[in-house]
């Protein structure tokens, strides 16, 4: 295999970006022409096809290894013009992460605030439930992820986080229409559950642990950590929410909680590419501390 030039890699970063040639030619200053001419070029190096020509597009399984190269090297390039003490022809594109929503809602953007302001990075926040991220980091479509997942992905390291803790709550009115002798969680119970999304299964795990049975209830799908801790306040249906979203709701009588002595705690993992970036290390350290602050460590 012939290897690719650096214009061929920032084009295809580009079109996977933007999500069609129209655009990535828009945001590069060429023509449409030169950016197929550079595709068709880097699939006749390559010796197979890179992208799926949908809308968006796609890269196939061999063009996910292409994106994860191309942005590797424009982060590298880009790190070593800041430590030259020049700047890039450009702006630096944002750095893509993908952390869950709770994460997001609770305790991650602090740690980006943390970062110095002359760092002069941005960064692209994609939200994915924590069970499913190591996807987006495999596709080399993002340069690290808040998982779930205590395995490394090909490529990257991986260092624990912490445990975000969940608290099962309803809302008083709820508990009164639905449990009248108190929040007692029965097999099969009609009361309804709020979920984030279909991918969601906190709420199924946390009912399978208490009563041995799965959860059949109705089910409302809210998909924002604020809405659906408003879900519950407003009494929609019960849930878990994380005790960063609790503190204030459970003291002053909002949410009640219905096990408190079976907290749910979901450990978290901070998986980031094999390169050395001085923003990727920064990033790292930043996170690191923000976790430490407010999740849980074993026997905290």
């Amino acid at each position: 295999m012939k290897g690719f030039q650096l214009e061929q890699l920032r084009t295809f970063a580009a079109v996977v970006e933007e999500g069609t040639l129209e655009a990535a030619a828009r945001s590069l200053y060429v023509t449409s022409s030169a950016i197929s001419q550079r595709l068709k070029a880097m699939e006749d190096a390559a010796g197979r096809i890179l992208l799926q020509r949908t809308s968006p597009v796609r890269p196939t399984t061999a063009g996910e290894a292409v994106l994860r190269f191309a942005l590797q090297v424009r982060q590298l390039e880009w790190d070593t013009h800041r430590e030259l003490g020049g700047h890039p022809a450009a702006p630096s594109a944002p750095i893509p992460l993908v952390v869950n929503a709770d994460s997001l809602s609770t305790w991650f953007l602090p740690a980006l605030a943390s970062l110095p302001a002359d760092l002069g990075a941005c960064f692209e926040l994609r939200r994915e439930d924590e069970q499913h991220s190591t996807r987006q980091l495999r596709s080399g479509a993002v340069m690290a992820a808040v998982t779930a997942t205590p395995e490394p992905v090909p490529g990257c390291s991986v260092e624990p986080l912490g445990s975000l803790r969940y608290r099962a709550v309803a809302s008083p009115a709820y508990v009164q229409r639905w449990w009248q002798e108190g929040p007692v969680l029965v097999a099969g119970s009609r009361s309804p559950v709020v979920d984030f999304d279909r991918k969601d299964d906190l709420q199924a795990g946390f009912f399978r642990t208490m009563t041995g049975a799965e959860l059949t209830a109705p089910r409302h799908y809210v998909p924002s950590s604020a809405e659906f801790a408003q879900a519950i306040l407003l009494g929609l249906g019960w849930g878990l929410l994380p005790e960063q979203q609790l503190r204030g709701d459970l003291a002053d009588g909002g949410l009640v909680e219905l096990a408190p002595e079976d907290p749910v705690d979901v450990a978290l993992y901070w998986q980031r590419w094999k390169i050395d970036s001085p923003v990727l290390n920064q990033l790292t350290d930043s996170v690191r501390q923000a976790a430490s602050r407010e999740l849980r460590r074993p026997g905290n």
